[in-house]
């Protein structure tokens, strides 16, 4: 969100080179690769030959990696949504490689979970082939990193590296490539570094698997035990959405009256067993899924707490068909983590007390007024536990403060999934059940559920009540069937949209973020009339472009803009149009 009189063009630049750099091939450093076997050459004497037979042997010791080569099919690796296979041809040595391809809005990532030490140096490394492969490994305990590159017609080798945390036992070590693109192939995978121990070997699949009671947004899980299992993994529709420890699950944040697909996979030291057989589950009906007491379907806007040449608002005279009000915004203090609110003697309040009482008399009407953390020139770093815990107690402090319903998330520089997501679920415990928590991404955010923003709002999926992603200041994106759209068009919206329906948000947590004005944005602005075909689009199937989901979503809980007070400056021609079409979805 911008914070200027005028949109910056620097912002758009910003997000296309974003765009642009992750089609880019990126250095992250030249590492040392650790060989895998050698043989001695020439008359030695037999210490010479057992040390070269012994250093050999401690060479091809250092892969950590099961099945590097993929010799034995896929065995040790775990492909999502199936998109894995091994092939005879191309490979870089041996008889076999990987071969994993894209499909809709799964970007083909085949993983495995590899037994470590803390505080360890590790170097990944990879041969690859094709177009746009990545290779990456996380659960680090410290930065999870990863490289790619866009074009690789021949095998070509990726490295990289990390350094483990001080309780990181095991990490995950990655392929995957991009939406839209052909299959990629992968061979020879090393992780060198010092082997933890795997303790016992790793766990068979579960069985017994079955659903249990149902609410509108929750299902019960429940499967047999398995032998040497630590923990377990739930996976819906083919995505990892919880980690427990017992036999059991509740999966909540889900549709009402809408059927999804469960598998449970059992995990230890020594890595994660292939999937158990699938379940089918099938919600009741009733209100959507979702953190926040907001309508069904609700309309967000942005009050601006600040003078760019908007109309200049006070609370109450917001327009009276936005359900979220996002005041816009808090800023960083010299605590890391941590932020504060300041009421900007700009908006005409005579005193705190007035804009408190307006906040009051919004929630009286029903509306929920959160306080947005971030915008275009925020600067909130949320790295580690204690920024973590900064964030939770100062946005608690505020929202008891001032009466805030909860807290939207803008940060339009980056996130860490991690603490984000420890501060955010620190937040709710302290909140209960009544917090609101929204989210306004950038489109860049959004294209893969390996991205921070997505794996923060899938992370909080169970509290998290709608992601507004911003569809605008964006350029060209990718879409769900792999095409790629340009902004301002209804295409774009319903086809950026299909990613996090189908990437595992709930319809209720999935908002379309507009500008109310040509002046609200650099670039992206559409006439409301192309938002509301997009809301008929998904939530009806009527009223497409060229782009028709799969299935609708009755479900879909709105639509937000930038912002109230560019409303207001267009005499409230978006929210007078956008408005009423939201609260008449099905």
């Amino acid at each position: 969100m911008d914070r200027a009189r005028h949109p910056r063009p620097t912002r758009l630049r910003r997000n296309l080179a974003r765009l642009t750099g992750a089609f880019a091939a990126t250095a992250l450093g030249a590492t040392a690769l650790v060989a895998l076997g050698g043989t001695a050459s020439g008359a030695t004497s037999a210490a010479t030959s057992r040390a070269t037979e012994g250093a050999a042997a401690t060479a091809v010791a250092a892969n950590l990696a099961q099945n590097p080569g993929f010799e034995s099919g896929l065995s040790g690796w775990t492909c999502s949504a199936g998109s894995g296979t091994t092939v005879a041809s191309p490979v870089h040595s041996g008889s076999a490689a990987l071969k994993a391809t894209p499909a809709g809005s799964d970007n083909a990532r085949c993983a495995q979970t590899v037994a470590v030490k803390p505080n360890s140096s590790y170097t990944l490394s990879s041969w690859v082939q094709g177009s746009y492969v990545y290779l990456g490994a996380s659960g680090t305990g410290t930065t999870d990193v990863s490289t790619w590159t866009p074009s690789a017609t021949g095998w070509q080798q990726l490295s990289t590296g990390f350094t483990t945390g001080a309780n990181t036992t095991s990490v995950t070590i990655y392929t995957h490539g991009w939406y839209g693109q052909p299959a990629y192939y992968a061979d020879d995978i090393s992780l060198s570094g010092p082997g933890g121990d795997p303790g016992d070997p790793v766990p068979g699949a579960p069985s017994g698997l079955k659903a249990g009671a149902v609410t509108s947004s929750s299902i019960d899980l429940s499967w047999s035990p398995v032998t040497g299992a630590t923990g377990y993994n739930v996976y819906r529709d083919g995505s990892k959405v919880q980690s427990v420890g017992g036999t059991s699950a509740t999966v909540t944040g889900l549709a009402p009256s809408t059927s999804y697909q469960f598998q449970v996979t059992a995990t230890n030291a020594a890595g994660e067993s292939p999937r158990s057989a699938a379940v089918t589950g099938t919600t009741s009906a009733g209100g959507g899924g979702g953190g926040g007491t907001v309508p069904k379907h609700a309309v967000t806007g942005y009050w601006q707490n600040f003078n760019n040449g908007a109309a200049v608002q006070k609370l109450r005279e917001v327009q009276d068909q936005y359900d979220i009000i996002a005041v816009a915004f808090a800023d960083a203090t010299g605590t890391p983590g941590a932020v504060d609110f300041t009421l900007d003697p700009a908006v005409g309040y005579g005193s705190e007390q007035q804009f408190k009482d307006d906040i009051k008399a919004k929630q009286a009407a029903g509306k929920s007024v959160v306080i947005s953390i971030g915008g275009q020139n925020g600067t909130v770093s949320i790295n580690d536990s204690t920024s973590a815990n900064n964030f939770a107690n100062s946005v608690y402090a505020l929202m008891r403060e001032y009466g805030f319903n909860g807290v939207d998330i803008d940060l339009e520089n980056g996130l860490n999934a991690t603490y984000m997501t420890q501060a955010l679920r620190s937040l709710s415990a302290k909140a209960g059940s009544g917090l609101v928590i929204t989210m306004a991404p950038q489109t860049i955010d959004m294209q893969s559920t390996s991205g921070a923003y997505f794996q923060t709002a899938l992370n909080i999926k169970d509290i998290l009540t709608v992601v507004n992603m911003q569809y605008y200041n964006s350029g060209s994106m990718l879409g769900c069937d792999g095409k790629v759209y340009s902004q301002g068009s209804v295409d774009f919206l319903t086809a950026l949209a299909c990613i996090q329906l189908e990437g595992g948000l709930s319809p209720s947590q999935v908002g379309l973020g507009l500008p109310a004005s040509t002046r609200g944005a650099g670039s992206g602005y559409v006439s409301p009339a192309i938002v509301n075909n997009a809301l008929d689009c998904l939530a009806r199937g009527t009223n497409c472009g060229s782009f028709k989901p799969a299935r609708t979503y009755p479900g879909l809980r709105g639509a937000m803009t930038w912002s109230t007070n560019w409303d207001a400056t267009a005499g409230n021609a978006w929210s007078n149009a956008v408005g009423p079409k939201v609260h008449g979805l099905p």
